[in-house]
Formats: structure tokens, sequence, C-alpha cells
């Protein structure tokens, strides 16, 4: 947790960009009946029932400090699917950054190893070289501020139905290119010694010789 904290506490430094990355499941969702739409006088009427399509994995990618974001829709969640994203965060988003410092939770495909999956040795390495990996502990993903990234595109932008991969993806290009636009930024107030103090519980007791 401190390790995490104390990253968040680093300078802007656009050539050691501090990145926050996560993911989640989203489920498809049509509509069993047509809706009925707007009139003068009368809103949009969505029947209640819908009809459950296939899942998906998002990805979403913050760089709290520079207001960067990119947001991407798999169809699946694998080592390989991370591995095509972390390539894309080296060589398009930050092609000329010295290292790129990234923060994300244990998830087993959030591995080095998972980039040995996708590309041959010497690529996977180049890319590795480039990342310095900062993990947020167990149970403790709430550090992670991609979450807070997700939950904005949650309340934005997902609150609805959406049935299909295109239409996703569509709409979640326009609600990330306004994002880029307005440079949207995340101020992270939660520091170590505020974790030392409420987060109390979480340390060892300590009982001194003289005891």
């Amino acid at each position: 947790m401190e390790d995490v904290l104390d990253v968040y506490e680093l300078p802007y430094d656009p050539q050691h960009p501090v990145v926050c990355m996560d993911e989640k499941p989203y489920q498809l969702l049509d509509d069993a009946r047509e809706t009925l739409p707007m009139r003068p006088g009368d809103i949009q009427k969505v029947d209640s029932e819908y009809v459950r399509n296939s899942t998906c994995s998002i990805f979403a990618f913050v760089e709290p400090l520079g207001g960067r974001h990119h947001t991407s829709v798999h169809e699946h969640r694998t080592a390989l699917d991370w591995a095509e994203e972390i390539k894309y965060l080296v060589d398009v988003m930050y092609p000329d950054a010295e290292r790129i410092i990234l923060v994300m939770d244990n998830l087993n495909t959030h591995k080095p190893a998972s980039l040995y999956k996708k590309y041959p040795p010497e690529e996977a390495r180049r890319i590795i070289k480039k990342l310095e990996i900062h993990y947020t502990p167990k149970h403790g993903s709430w550090l992670d501020m991609a979450e807070i990234e997700l939950n904005v595109l949650t309340r934005q932008c997902l609150s609805r139905r959406i049935g299909t991969l295109d239409a996703l993806r569509s709409e979640i290009a326009a609600w990330e290119a306004e994002r880029n636009q307005n440079q949207e930024k995340i101020l992270w107030h939660f520091q170590t010694v505020d974790a030392r103090t409420k987060l109390i519980s979480l340390y060892p007791t300590i009982i001194s010789d003289s005891q």
C-alpha cells in the first residue's frame, strides 16, 4: 500500500508518466421490445425486459496527472488481450517516455510473463524494459485510480443497455475522446500519513524489548 501511495506523490514527469490500469467485465444487453420514442410532454418508454447477449472485457488506462485516457473493448480478458494493451501503452500512448510507471492490481494475467505468450522474447523484453510495475496489495485494488476511471465510465456512458460490441466500442470511443480533449485529471488526496492513521489496524503491533 505504501509503495503505491509513494508513487502517487511523485511530481508530474512526462518522461516517467504514472499510469493506472484496470479492467472490468461487461454484459451486452439488448431491448426485448422496441422502445417508444419521446413525444411532446411524454418521456421515452423502455420495457423492463431485456435480452442477454455476449460478455466482453473493458480495459482502462488513465494518467491521473497528465489527463490522458485510453479505454478499449476485448471479447475476452486473457493474458493475450492484456499483452496487446500493454504494447499499445508503450508504443502508441508513450513512445517517447523513458519509463512508464504502471500501477495495477494482481490479476493473474497482469504479469510480464503474459507478454511472452503474445510476442517473441526479444519484443516482450523490449516492452517490459519500458515499464516500472507497482501492484496494489491483495484486497487493496481500491488503491488503483483506474477503478475511479471505470466508475466514471459506468456512470457517464454505460448506465444503459448496449447490445453489440460495435456499439459499445463506438460509445466508449466518443467518451474517451471527450475525456482526452478536456484532459480530465484525478486528484488523489489519500497519502501514507493518512494510511498510518486511518488504517492503523492493518499494521502489525510492535512490542518493544523494554516491555
